[in-house]
């Protein structure tokens, strides 16, 4: 298998451009390391399916919805306060460490679940199509011209 998913992500999350269309997806609604998973495997030539968009799918919104989103909430909600106290902005911080440890721990899940052949052929834009479905056109152009 070639490099993790992990490994991938920060890579990709690294450049510009990416970092700041996912921002954008992450604003829109959008699950970003679902479409950093689909990127990845896409980018590995790993077959296409439904069946297994669904089942990375479940997994990536489940997480997202139990655990992430209520660190995000957090964060977001004590961003003003933090300005003002900082005991606040420290505890925002370790805030923003958890939050993105539990990016990982999906990122590790999904490459656990995704440990299908890779094939000849590339489904980059069947698997990213899948991962963007319910965001809005503008933005999920956006994500495919960085990608």
């Amino acid at each position: 298998m070639n490099k993790g998913l992990w490994a991938f992500a920060q890579q990709w999350y690294a450049r510009p451009e990416v970092e700041a269309a996912c921002m954008a997806l992450q604003a829109a609604g959008g699950n970003v390391c679902l479409v950093l998973c689909a990127a990845w495997l896409g980018l590995r030539g790993v077959a296409w399916q439904t069946e297994r968009a669904q089942a990375l799918a479940g997994l990536a919104n489940d997480w997202h919805s139990d655990v992430i989103a209520p660190l995000r909430s957090v964060r977001s909600q004590w961003k003003g306060l933090a300005a003002e106290d900082a005991a606040v902005a420290q505890w925002r911080e370790q805030v923003k460490a958890l939050e993105l440890e539990t990016e990982r721990e999906l990122l590790m899940r999904l490459e656990a679940l995704a440990q299908w052949p890779e094939s000849a052929t590339s489904s980059l834009e069947a698997w990213l199509a899948s991962s963007l479905e319910g965001i809005d056109t503008d933005t999920a152009q956006a994500l495919f011209e960085t990608l």
